[in-house]
């Protein structure tokens, strides 16, 4: 009777450090599960940023990192101009619409009224030409004349003699409204080439002799001279301080309040690890940097 008594005792022990090691080992699964959920991020589902080519560049990187951290997330980036953006976003048709100008300046007030505005950044705009032509600054008049056809020939400004090609971008594009607004005085364009990429932008003009069009800084990579604006040059410090007019807000729109896997995008485009890092590497500059603000209708007021 004692000796069945030790064995029940024994077996019972076994049973209930069987049940220790289990449990320990469920918790362990658990707190592994969890951590692969950190370490994937929350973030899932699709969506589509569309428009601004200016804008692309920046934003194509920072979807990189945050589905790096979030790897059930996918963010499509896809170029097409400001225009192209504001109208798939009010459409339906993409989640984000990028843009270098305000909603107001492409779509009817019902239409912009329905956007949310999140701005991410400033981009300021130089005119670039062919560094044969052999100019480094022009005046804001001598730009004006040489974009509406009247000066048709860099002998006319100290340079080389070769005759001027102008290289636009199409209507719907952001650079351009805001190039047009700030630099040319609302000017008409004369007739030229006229591209819809930035990348192309600045590939036809470092190739072509006489060239000249405009390109947001994040694209200047030296094949191409960025021109002075009476004696001001397109720099971060001119541009944040007022003194260099040509600039605009980046803005990711969307159609109501952002939610979901878009709004996560978009917290993660004003974060530190954006807003301190990629922004200032890739040649933008944080809003939070500016000391002058502009409006829709394009008034500038220091701040």
């Amino acid at each position: 009777m004692e000796r069945g008594s030790k064995v029940l005792g024994l077996l019972v022990g076994i049973i209930l450090l069987l049940a220790v090691v289990a449990g320990c080992g469920s918790g362990k699964t658990d707190q592994q599960s969890e951590q692969g959920q950190e370490q994937s991020g929350g973030s899932k589902g699709s969506i589509t940023a569309v428009g601004s080519s200016a804008l692309q560049p920046l934003v194509e990187e920072a979807a990189k990192q945050f589905m790096t951290g979030n790897t059930e997330a996918q963010v499509v980036v896809q170029g097409g101009g400001s225009g192209t953006g504001l109208s798939q976003v009010i459409s339906g048709a993409a989640d984000i619409g990028n843009s270098d100008v305000f909603a107001e300046e492409k779509l009817t007030a019902p239409e912009a009224s329905q956007l949310a505005d999140h701005k991410v950044c400033v981009v300021g705009i130089a005119a670039v030409v062919n560094p044969d032509v052999k100019v480094n600054n022009v005046t804001q008049q001598q730009l004006i004349d040489i974009f509406s056809g009247k000066i048709t020939n860099w002998q006319e400004l100290g340079g080389a003699d070769v005759k001027i090609q102008l290289v636009n971008r199409p209507s719907s594009s952001g650079t351009r409204a805001t190039f047009k607004a700030f630099a040319l005085k609302g000017a008409a364009e004369a007739n030229g080439i006229e591209q819809d990429s930035s990348g192309t932008v600045r590939k036809i003009i470092s190739e072509t002799p006489g060239a000249i069009g405009y390109l947001a800084l994040s694209y200047l990579d030296g094949s191409v001279t960025p021109l002075q604006l009476d004696g001001i040059e397109p720099t971060k410090e001119n541009i944040t301080s007022g003194q260099y007019p040509v600039w605009a807000y980046e803005h990711m729109y969307t159609k109501g309040d952002a939610a979901g896997l878009a709004k996560d995008f978009l917290d993660y485009m004003l974060s530190d690890d954006v807003q301190k890092s990629l922004v200032v590497e890739l040649g933008y500059i944080p809003s939070t940097e500016m000391q002058v603000e502009r409006d829709a209708q394009g008034k500038l007021t220091q701040k």
